[in-house]
């Protein structure tokens, strides 16, 4: 049921394999207090009355991803990881991070001894389509709880409706603001980093590579996520010094930005900043090479081109352009070989992923892995799928073992903060997997923010809906 594998993935497989590219590492996760098991069933006694309950000896979960649209690749990916979370759910394969996930609360047997069963759909990275898509998992298939996307506008629509309709939303690949900020909901529960944070671990970075005396021109995706995170860049780069010369909205569906960039030529700018993602940003940056930024010199500077948020997809969409530009990533799959036994799960991931697709997961793979594993154990632990009982479990919730380093819930938003890594593509990449080198890794405590700041003021997280 919902298996989407592309015909690519046999050929990558083989020769991911050849290559030995997959080199793990010691696993096991970092030693955390025991995470609380809601062993009196207070929830599975008191509340039986919500929306999808689980009836028979299966459960089922809805993967709501772009499957068209500038976003598919990201959404391939997720599917992918979203299949092997639930392998390892009902007991197949490996285990993967069930090995050094430091709750210990699932044991391959489904969730709460329910095998777990899913359905998909297409989000089109379009909000309308995206809402209908997740409304009928809920109300034709019986889906108790609803993750995926690779837009915030997506997540943002999505996750509301599944406030409204009593079921958990465990986002997907988001990272504007707003979806734990004044669109939060008690319902919905974010893995992935924000906007916020991008700015905050990248900042530092561009100002002591490029320095503190850069005028920035921002062509940004029109829609929240472009929004957040063209502010997020702009406040922390002008507060080290830089100065913001123009900033222009572009549309999501544009694919070819050559008249975006011809202004950039005309400006005073001598960095130019792609709020974009997915084949936008392959797009833009394709385009702007062409025009020359590269290789042109502006203010006596040799001029920069920043992508604040970008992947390995992306870096493979880009080809050679994407040498030597810095952006931030939620994960990167070298992580575990290259820092440690702090970002262990990593490897355990890398090698599941692997051995099952050919190639290494994207930082969109993880989180959705990831969100799987997160809501099953919250319902493990708190003996129940109701969705209040899953916000009691998450919210406030610390884990480790998943490929991030220590990770807390945030109970005020829902929101994981952990350390955000810094990447820059590769001058000379050995091969098609590894385009990106880590520069650094920001630790969570240069990231965290009070629940209040300015870039997320609005919104309440109100109460949870268990629905019917």
């Amino acid at each position: 049921m919902g298996r989407t594998i592309h015909r690519e993935d046999n050929m990558a497989k083989s020769n991911f394999t050849r290559r030995g590219l997959l080199r793990t590492g010691a696993l096991g996760g970092a030693a955390l207090a025991t995470p609380t098991l809601f062993t009196s069933r207070v929830w599975a006694e008191a509340h039986t009355g919500f929306t999808n309950a689980p009836q028979g000896d299966t459960v089922t979960l809805g993967f709501n991803v772009p499957q068209s649209g500038p976003y598919a690749d990201e959404g391939a990916d997720e599917l992918r990881a979203f299949e092997l979370a639930v392998e390892h759910l009902n007991g197949e394969g490996d285990g993967g991070m069930l090995q050094t996930f430091s709750s210990k609360a699932l044991d391959g047997t489904g969730i709460m001894g329910k095998r777990v069963e899913f359905v998909t759909g297409d989000t089109q990275t379009k909000s309308d389509a995206a809402r209908a898509s997740a409304r009928s998992m809920i109300e034709k298939d019986g889906a108790i709880m609803v993750s995926g996307g690779s837009s915030s506008g997506v997540a943002v629509a999505v996750q509301a409706l599944c406030q409204e309709a009593g079921v958990i939303f465990m986002a997907g690949l988001t990272h504007a603001n707003d979806t734990t900020g004044k669109d939060k909901k008690a319902n919905g529960f974010r893995h992935f980093f924000n906007s916020y944070m991008s700015g905050a671990a990248l900042a530092p970075i561009l100002a002591a590579q490029y320095g503190a005396d850069r005028k920035a021109y921002h062509l940004t995706a029109d829609y929240n996520w472009g929004y957040t995170t063209e502010e997020a860049i702009t406040s922390s780069t002008e507060a080290l010094g830089w100065e913001t010369v123009n900033t222009v909205k572009t549309p999501l569906t544009q694919t070819d930005f050559s008249s975006y960039i011809a202004p950039v030529l005309q400006s005073e700018a001598d960095v130019l900043v792609l709020n974009h993602y997915g084949g936008n940003m392959v797009n833009s940056l394709t385009n702007a090479v062409q025009f020359g930024l590269r290789s042109r010199e502006a203010n006596g500077k040799q001029f920069e081109i920043v992508v604040p948020l970008y992947s390995e997809l992306m870096a493979r969409g880009a080809g050679e352009n994407i040498a030597g530009i810095l952006g931030s990533q939620n994960w990167d799959w070298k992580l575990e070989n290259q820092l440690g036994a702090r970002y262990s799960g990593t490897n355990a991931f890398v090698q599941s992923f692997g051995n099952k697709y050919g190639f290494p997961p994207s930082q969109a793979a993880h989180t959705c892995y990831v969100q799987t594993l997160l809501y099953a154990d919250a319902v493990t632990r708190a003996g129940s799928f109701n969705p209040c009982a899953v916000d009691e479990a998450l919210s406030g919730f610390e884990f480790d073992g998943m490929g991030n380093g220590p990770t807390l819930y945030r109970a005020d938003d829902h929101q994981c903060f952990k350390d955000v890594v810094v990447v820059r593509g590769k001058e000379n990449p050995e091969n098609e997997f590894d385009l990106v080198e880590i520069v650094e890794v920001t630790p969570v405590d240069q990231v965290t923010y009070e629940p209040d700041h300015p870039q997320f003021a609005g919104g309440s997280l109100g109460s949870c809906n268990p629905g019917a």
